[in-house]
């Protein structure tokens, strides 16, 4: 697949094929397509190691996949499924550790699922879904972090240095739009109109999301700075340019430059760039926007969300903190019988 870091061509056709769909059809990106590729090799390799169709002694990671077909792929059970989940939970190797964590094989179970629903759904290559009533492993519940207001604040007064401008135009549009890092290093001149901004989304999916006076003013300031750059005809259309290297070249924003300039900003602001990074700035905006009183439909709109139980984890923030202010109430302990 032209553009991946993994090579394909060792994976059986039926692989390849199902990859293609995720990346033509589906709209998924590379990377997005990469890890269904890693997960589904993973599964492939642990049923030919169950079915006795590699020598003893193999090296796990060096089982060839490319003989695996559609006769293989049905006599896999749902039992053989729960025999993956229990291996990646108890002898497959992390980080030099046994086991994998529940997120991790929630999301290689995914791949399965999705896998299967190719085969079944979309091309009705096998007539039954060995996995379509699976249950998902149990992932602890985390609550994403954000910055308060007036961190908020202070993140955007304390920005200085050579890209003052820049970088104060890029931390308003997380801060007020909740874009993702991938969608700010993504714009170009012509998505800028006169109260809106044009996002290519997750997916390739385009939405309009409008700009307030502080994005407005700050975009404005930086547009008069952009203009008096000059990029290589590669990235003249980018909004977004780097600050400059050695030879005076100035390229598109890459995801890199951008974490970067946003840890430097925390540091400086007294925020710990271990706890929060570009992205728990498009949480920051979510979180202040619901409860500025937008409703969780409208903020679903406006952060991308294909699903809205994806925006409904911001609901539950702000029902952690009414819980916990519940708790610091002084009467919370209070028993009037003692």
């Amino acid at each position: 697949m032209p553009g991946s870091k993994n090579d394909y061509s060792s994976s059986p056709a039926i692989l390849r094929e199902f990859l293609t769909y995720h990346e033509s059809i589906r709209g998924h990106s590379k990377k997005t397509v990469d890890e269904y590729f890693l997960d589904l090799r993973v599964f492939f390799r642990f049923m030919k190691l169950q079915r006795g169709l590699v020598g003893d002694g193999a090296d796990f990671n060096e089982i060839p996949i490319r003989d695996v077909n559609l006769d293989f792929i049905k006599t896999i059970t749902l039992t053989d499924v729960y025999d993956y989940l229990s291996f990646l939970a108890r002898e497959r190797e992390n980080s030099g550790e046994l086991g994998v964590s529940a997120k991790t094989r929630a999301r290689k179970l995914a791949a399965i699922r999705s896998f299967y629903k190719y085969l079944t759904v979309k091309t009705h290559q096998i007539a039954t879904n060995p996995v379509l009533d699976i249950d998902s492993p149990k992932t602890p519940h985390t609550l994403p972090r954000f910055l308060s207001l007036e961190q908020s604040q202070e993140l955007l007064r304390g920005v200085s240095g050579a890209n003052t401008v820049r970088d104060r135009c890029i931390l308003t549009l997380f801060l007020n739009c909740g874009l993702r890092i991938s969608e700010v290093t993504g714009l170009n001149l012509n998505d800028i109109g006169a109260e809106s901004l044009r996002v290519n989304g997750k997916g390739g999916k385009e939405r309009t999301v409008y700009l307030n006076d502080a994005c407005a003013a700050s975009i404005n300031a930086y547009l008069q700075v952009r203009a008096g750059l000059t990029p290589p005809k590669a990235d003249e259309r980018a909004l977004f340019l780097t600050g400059g290297n050695h030879t005076g070249t100035r390229n598109r924003m890459t995801t890199g430059a951008v974490h970067a300039l946003v840890k430097k900003h925390l540091i400086a602001a007294g925020i710990s760039p271990t706890d929060y990074s570009a992205h728990k700035l498009r949480h920051t905006a979510a979180t202040l926007m619901l409860r500025s009183g937008v409703d969780v439909r409208t903020l679903q709109e406006l952060l991308g969300h294909e699903h809205l139980n994806t925006t409904q984890i911001y609901t539950h923030v702000e029902r952690e903190e009414l819980r916990e202010a519940a708790m610091l109430n002084p009467l919370a302990e209070f028993d009037p019988d003692e």
